[in-house]
């Protein structure tokens, strides 16, 4: 997770922030991976006495890290990737019955999967970057794109590397350039979700905040490209429903007036269920909003839990919302939002 960024100013990046890392909570759906002998792949030495190894023992592990040093019982990311890549064909090759959801997200899948092999066919990985929020669209296409990293992960090593501080001293570390849009009033959860999954996934994320006139999206991705120059293409998790998502399609260069760079769109055609049956199986972590009945994230001034999901209670009061993923309209998914 890198520091916020005004334009014009020298961004820090990646700077791990808070004191506890929530990280491996999010690689607890990709376990390792068993080799030729059937025993799973080695892992990260790790000290028996720490509290980490504790938490570990006790299921319920954490990363420790505080000023920018991240402790090392994180998989690499090429450990990472093949973790991924495991789960996902995994799903791909489950029995699902034909026109069930399950079977539905498989074939989006494999859609998805295919854009990704496309654009890496086209572009280097150092010219690749992902646009992340941490939000449920964002979260698919990320698991997705590291899935489709897989027969490239050896490149990895190469194309992508930062130094950082581990708890033993400088490493360098292969990372995913990745940039993040926030609203001027952003939600503390998703901004710790951020975090947690960027460490854990190995995102090195250039943080701006929006605030129009003055910093708008344009803005901020001329600003993101100035400082990346090679950047050719970003990923994006926009769906054909979100606003401006009707007529892109998987690869779409910026509009007039726009820095220029390809949009690829990997999770375009995917349903609001789609994306939530994903998630759900494959049991991701997920930002604990969408618990709370919110079913689109922005800012706090202008997202509410979805009416839709209210759940009235007995005595006539105001009552709880249902999760996120109890909604399957895809029509209803931004009432939440002002």
């Amino acid at each position: 997770m890198a520091e916020s960024v005004a334009l014009g100013d020298e961004p820090f990046e990646p700077v791990m922030t808070g004191p506890i890392s929530r990280a491996l909570e999010h690689l607890r759906p990709f376990p390792p991976i068993p080799d030729s002998t059937g025993h799973r792949g080695a892992e990260q030495p790790t000290d028996p006495t720490s509290s980490t190894a504790q938490a570990q023992q006790n299921g319920s592990a954490h990363v420790h890290y505080s000023n920018g040093v991240i402790d090392t019982n994180i998989p690499p990311l090429a450990t990472v990737i093949e973790r991924i890549h495991a789960r996902v064909h995994a799903f791909l090759s489950e029995s699902h019955p034909s026109g069930s959801l399950l079977a539905s997200a498989q074939k989006q899948t494999r859609i998805s999967l295919d854009v990704v092999s496309k654009a890496l066919s086209q572009y280097k990985l150092s010219e690749l970057s992902l646009s992340y929020n941490g939000g449920k669209d964002c979260l698919v296409l990320l698991i997705l794109f590291l899935a489709g990293l897989h027969p490239y992960s050896q490149h990895a090593h190469t194309d992508h590397k930062t130094t950082t501080q581990t708890t033993t001293g400088p490493a360098t570390e292969e990372v995913i350039p990745s940039i993040y849009a926030l609203p001027p009033d952003p939600f503390p959860s998703v901004e710790e979700f951020v975090v947690s999954s960027a460490q854990a996934y190995h995102l090195s994320i250039t943080k701006y905040t929006t605030s129009p006139p003055h910093t708008t999206i344009r803005t901020v991705f001329e600003d993101y490209l100035q400082r990346h120059p090679g950047i050719r293409a970003i990923f994006v998790g926009t769906r054909r429903t979100d606003p401006h998502g009707a007529k892109l399609t998987h690869f779409d260069r910026t509009d007039h007036g726009w820095p220029d760079f390809m949009r690829v769109h990997p999770v375009i055609d995917w349903h609001y269920a789609e994306i939530w049956a994903f998630i759900r199986h494959l049991d991701l972590e997920f930002c604990d909003l969408y618990r709370q009945g919110y079913t689109s994230l922005g800012g706090t001034s202008d997202t509410k839990p979805n009416p839709k999901l209210r759940r009235p209670q007995e005595d006539g009061g105001d009552g709880e919302y249902l999760p996120a993923y109890e909604l399957t309209q895809d029509v209803e998914e931004r009432l939440g939002r002002n």
